[in-house]
C-alpha cells in the first residue's frame, strides 16, 4: 500500500515538472518574439522620387577621347611644358623619352626633335608637338566598300594569330550589316579550327551568312565558295578571314598571296586588304607589318586594343614608317568599339591640354 502510494506520488511530481518546465518555455517564447518585433515605422512621404535621371545610352559611339587614358597619360609631360619660342636642351630630352616611351619609333621621334631645334615652338611645346605629329599621318583613309559592276567587293584580312583578327571581321561585319550591307563570311583561317566557330557565332549575331569549310581545307576554295554564294544571293561584300601563323613563315606568306589572287578573281574584287595588328606590342607590331606587306598588298591597319596598356605613338610610327594609313582602331571589348580613325582627335587625345 505505500509502495503504491509513492508510486502515485512520484508521478505527480514529474507531471507538476513538466507543466512548470513547459509554462517557462512558453513564457521564453512570448518574449522572443515580443523582443523580435518590428518597431513602428515612419509614415512613409506621398512622393519617393522628384526627379527622374535620364537613362544612359550604352550603345552610343565610343570617342578616341574617351578611351585613350594610358596613351594620354604618357603625354603628362609635355603638355606640362609652357615655355614658347626656343626650346632648352633639357625640354628637348623631355619630349624625347615622352616620344619613345609612346612607341613613336626612333626615326619619327628623330624628326621632331631635329624640327623643334630649328622652328622653336611658337606656340608651345604641346602645340609644336601636336602639329608635327599630326603631319606625320597619313591624310587619305578612305573605305571602299563597292567593287565594278558585276562584282562582288571583298575585304581580306591577315595577321598573326593573337592579334584580334576574326574578333575584328565580326565586328565590323556587324557596322555593315548595320549600314544596311548584305554581307558574307568566309572563314578562310582552315588551320585553326576555333576560327571558323568564332566567325560563325559572329555570322548568328550579325546576321551574315558563313561559308566554311573543315579544318585542314584549302583557304582558296574556301573564299572562292564564299564568293560564288554572294554573287548569287546578290551580297554586297565579302569579308575574308585568312591564316595567322607566325608571320616569317614563308609558307603562309606564299599562301596569303595564292589566297588574294582568288579573292581578286571574278565574280570577287578585293577592295581593301586590312592588316590586323595589336596595339600592345608597340614596335613588334611594325616588324609584323613589314614582313606581310609584299604578300598581301595591304591597303589599310586595323589596330586593335588601343584602349588598353598600348602606348598610341605606334600609329605615328606605322603611317609614317610605311605609309599606310590606320583606318579602324579598337577602344573596347563591345561590338561598336571598333571605330574609323580619326587623325586629328587622335592627336588632340594625346597632346592638347
Amino acid at each position: 500500500m505505500i509502495g503504491s502510494v509513492m508510486v502515485l506520488a512520484s508521478v505527480v511530481v514529474l507531471v507538476a515538472i513538466v507543466v512548470v518546465l513547459a509554462a517557462i518555455a512558453l513564457a521564453v517564447a512570448r518574449r522572443g518574439r515580443r523582443a523580435l518585433a518590428p518597431p513602428n515605422a515612419a509614415p512613409l512621404p506621398d512622393v519617393l522620387v522628384t526627379e527622374i535621371a535620364q537613362r544612359p545610352e550604352l550603345d552610343e559611339e565610343p570617342t578616341l577621347g574617351s578611351r585613350l587614358g594610358a596613351s594620354r597619360g604618357v603625354f603628362d609631360r609635355v603638355r606640362s611644358l609652357t615655355t614658347t619660342g626656343a626650346i632648352s636642351d633639357e625640354q628637348l630630352d623631355i619630349v624625347e623619352e615622352v616620344l619613345l616611351r609612346s612607341d613613336v619609333g626612333v626615326a619619327t621621334t628623330g624628326a621632331v626633335l631635329e624640327a623643334l631645334r630649328r622652328d622653336g615652338a611658337p606656340e608651345g611645346v604641346a602645340t609644336a608637338v601636336r602639329r608635327l605629329l599630326r603631319e606625320s599621318l597619313v591624310d587619305q583613309r578612305h573605305v571602299t566598300t563597292t567593287a565594278e559592276p558585276g562584282r562582288v567587293a571583298v575585304w581580306l584580312f591577315v595577321g598573326v594569330n593573337g592579334v584580334g583578327k576574326t574578333t575584328t571581321i565580326g565586328k565590323l561585319a556587324h557596322r555593315e550589316v548595320t549600314a544596311g550591307r548584305q554581307v558574307v563570311l568566309a572563314a578562310g583561317d582552315t588551320f585553326r579550327a576555333a576560327a571558323a566557330e568564332q566567325l560563325a557565332t559572329w555570322g548568328e549575331r550579325t546576321g551574315a551568312d558563313v561559308v566554311r569549310a573543315g579544318e585542314g581545307a584549302d583557304p582558296g576554295s574556301v573564299i572562292h565558295d564564299a564568293l560564288g554564294r554572294a554573287s548569287a544571293r546578290g551580297a554586297d561584300l565579302v569579308l575574308a578571314d585568312t591564316a595567322g601563323r607566325r608571320a616569317n613563315s614563308t609558307n603562309l606568306l606564299d599562301e596569303l598571296a595564292k589566297v588574294r589572287r582568288v579573292a581578286d578573281r571574278a565574280p570577287g574584287q578585293v577592295v581593301e586588304t586590312f592588316m590586323v595588328l595589336d596595339a600592345t606590342t608597340g614596335q613588334n607590331a611594325l616588324t609584323q607589318a613589314r614582313e606581310f606587306l609584299a604578300a598581301a598588298s595591304v591597303t589599310g591597319i586595323v589596330l586593335t586594343k588601343l584602349d588598353g596598356t598600348a602606348r598610341g605613338g605606334i600609329v605615328v610610327a606605322i603611317e609614317r614608317e610605311l605609309a599606310i594609313p590606320v583606318k579602324f582602331v579598337g577602344v573596347g571589348e563591345g561590338v561598336n568599339d571598333l571605330i574609323p580613325f580619326d587623325p586629328d582627335e587622335f592627336v588632340d587625345s594625346l597632346v592638347r591640354a
